[in-house]
């Protein structure tokens, strides 16, 4: 039989050292060591080392003023979480394993004093057996011990020598200074089994004829004389049953056809009734020895040319239950710089305001990492559809991914954890192998699967949810962007930009968009300040006036988004005040984006989508392109993108 506890449920404390140092005192309790430069403060698991120093008076508000600067610090220490397994968890079963869902990034697992094993990657779970470690009879000390991380993964640099799997935005972006988090960034639990258990699980859905069809497949540890027993129930029934010989599902799985089920629907196209399937393993007098339950939903997603798209081009309609829809919605990026501190809460708080406002899409960065279970929940629960991005991205000097054999075998096993993990959420409808990934040498031609390491992806994918659609990149086809002199040749498939106007809005920015013939936009934008009062209280010690490069409140992130200058030219004068900047900015901002979407949804089936970048706010960024504020508050922008996005969309035949 398999038990499972949570280890958040236990006190842990958190200590600093200087590198190395703890391993000259391993039997000793560390977190009291007059030798840690940082003694035994508490800590939250998951959490990051950085909010529990922020907590403790330790280290400043990083979002106020230049203090994020005094926090980097942090990075040049070995940091220890520390705790005691109980006694009373432990019994004679044969294994006990340490699982950690995601540790951010590399370092060892101590137990009672001796390393157990180590760990390096972010965006891979990590399980380590300690059953010769541990002493059934006694309390045992386990720490998880973090090194040094990566010196430089940010936005500029070389995606082809980009080898470390570690989310890439904490070392700065255009909206976010460095900020690089260490810590226990995902669930962490003690597994006690005597081997008889579920070691994989794939459950997919899909639809035929309006009914429903369920498929399950799985690795079972030990499966002699056990039996799968698998229900699948709805709301307020069972909806199917049924038991297997768990040797026999092994080689063969089980299908479940002729479901009565109710559709799953993207927001604003209907409902989203999930339904539970708990697996069961049981051995021959009935006892339960192990047991997983998934949530799912059913639609059918296909994916068709656009109305006169190019010959040979890629399909970007999305039909979903044999409906053409318009993805619409925006670029998601991680809500807070120190990721492992997002609550639930936080979560829900975004994605109903991007229900609530219309959206219907988001595409998962692929500069962070793989978002929590509870994301992909509410998703389900909310009709947001989801592109999924694996962890890569552009890096400006060269945007192409590593060719190695190491760094391939590598992300194929970060996309199959992906896939596992996820798959069985109604609202994933593609994989995408990263952002902005390029032939090398060859600017603005999107990566394909020519690309051994894209190539790669592509086969993962086919192999573990051939369902599912896989694209190279985002952007994809011929062209990166809409080149002016090649509209309407054939060239604009899936495209990024522009993210900002130059000029009068009304007569280039119109304009441009008029002619464009993209088939996607999976990319574009317009910049605006924040809010006065937003600004106002975390410029620290700074003036935020004037509102321009020379500031360096304004350059705490990229100054690609100030436009003063614009402001300039267009009233003939400067600002009299940031309240009248502001006004202005997020008024232009808002007029901007809704000319791009509002010709972009117009042309539909003509153009399957389009996604702005970027939803929110994870820094109180004085500009940004976000439509979504630091404190989670709607731009004006996102109002009047409101208006598009929930406005009746033109019957179409396709």
């Amino acid at each position: 039989m398999k038990k499972s506890y949570d280890l958040s449920e236990l006190s842990w404390t958190l200590s600093g050292w200087t590198p190395e140092l703890w391993r000259m005192q391993r039997t000793m309790e560390i977190g009291a060591s007059p030798s840690a430069e940082i003694q035994g403060i508490p800590v939250k698991v998951p959490g990051s080392v950085q909010k529990s120093l922020r907590e403790a008076g330790l280290l400043p508000d990083w979002n106020v003023g230049l203090n994020h600067r005094l926090c980097e610090w942090v990075e040049n220490r070995h940091w220890i979480y520390e705790t005691v397994i109980p006694r009373a968890w432990l019994d004679d079963a044969r294994t006990i394993r340490l699982v950690c869902e995601s540790l951010d990034y590399s370092g060892w697992i101590v137990v009672n004093g001796d390393i157990a094993g180590d760990f390096v990657g972010s965006h891979i779970p990590h399980v380590f057996d300690i059953t010769e470690r541990v002493d059934r009879n006694a309390d045992n000390v386990l720490r998880i011990v973090f090194d040094l991380p990566p010196r430089w993964l940010g936005q500029f640099g070389f995606t082809s020598k980009m080898r470390e799997w570690k989310p890439r935005f904490n070392y700065t972006w255009d909206w976010v200074p460095r900020l690089v988090q260490i810590g226990i960034a995902g669930p962490v639990r003690l597994e006690i089994t005597d081997g008889r258990e579920w070691k994989r699980l794939r459950i997919s859905t899909d639809v035929q004829d309006g009914a429903g069809v369920l498929k399950i497949t799985g690795e079972i540890g030990e499966p002699s004389g056990l039996v799968v027993d698998v229900c699948v129930r709805g709301l307020d029934r069972i909806i199917a049953e049924r038991t297997a010989d768990a040797i026999q599902f092994s080689r063969e799985g089980l299908v479940f056809k002729n479901l009565d089920i109710d559709l799953w629907w993207p927001n604003l196209e209907g409902d989203q009734p999930l339904y539970n399937v708990e697996c069961r393993l049981k051995d021959g007098t009935g006892l339960e020895h192990d047991f997983v339950a998934r949530r799912v939903g059913f639609r059918s997603i296909e994916w068709k040319q656009c109305e006169n798209s190019p010959e040979g081009a890629d399909p970007w309609i999305c039909v979903v239950n044999q409906k053409p829809v318009f993805l619409q919605g925006v670029n998601w990026t991680p809500i807070l710089p120190n990721w492992a501190d997002v609550q639930e809460t936080d979560y829900r708080q975004r994605l109903e305001l991007y229900r609530d406002l219309g959206v219907n899409c988001l595409r998962v960065w692929g500069g962070a990492f793989l978002e929590r279970e509870c994301f992909y929940n509410i998703c389900d629960e909310l009709g947001l559809m989801v592109w999924q991005e694996f962890p890569l991205s552009s890096s400006g000097i060269d945007n192409a991914p590593p060719e190695d054999e190491k760094s391939v075998a590598e992300m194929a096993e970060i996309a199959r954890s992906y896939i596992d993990r996820r798959a069985h959420h109604a609202c994933l409808i593609l994989w995408s192998g990263g952002n902005e990934l390029e032939v090398l040498g060859e600017r603005g031609k999107p990566v394909d699967a020519s690309h051994p390491m894209i190539k790669k992806l592509a086969d993962v994918c086919t192999e573990l949810d051939p369902s599912r659609r896989f694209v190279s990149t985002s952007p994809s086809g011929p062209s990166s962007h809409v080149d002016p002199a090649k509209i309407g040749s054939g060239v604009h498939w899936d495209v990024h930009g522009p993210w900002k106007a130059v000029g009068d809005l009304d007569q280039e920015w119109s304009d441009y968009w008029a002619r464009n013939d993209a088939l996607f936009c999976s990319e574009m934008g317009h910049p605006s300040a924040s809010p006065t009062k937003l600004i106002q209280e975390y410029a620290g010690e700074f003036d935020p006036m004037p509102a321009n490069y020379t500031n360096p409140l304004w350059r705490r992130t990229s100054t690609w988004w100030i436009e003063w200058d614009e402001f300039v030219r267009e009233k003939g004068r400067k600002p009299n005040s940031l309240a009248e900047y502001v006004e202005w900015s997020q008024a232009r901002q808002a007029k901007a984006l809704s000319i791009a979407v509002n010709s972009l949804k117009n042309r539909f089936p003509k153009c399957g989508g389009s996604l702005i970048w970027m939803g929110h706010d994870c820094f109180p960024c004085t500009a940004n392109t976000s439509i979504v504020d630091f404190e989670g508050k709607p731009k004006p922008a996102a109002l009047a993108l409101s208006e598009i996005w929930r406005a009746k969309k033109k019957e179409n035949s396709q």
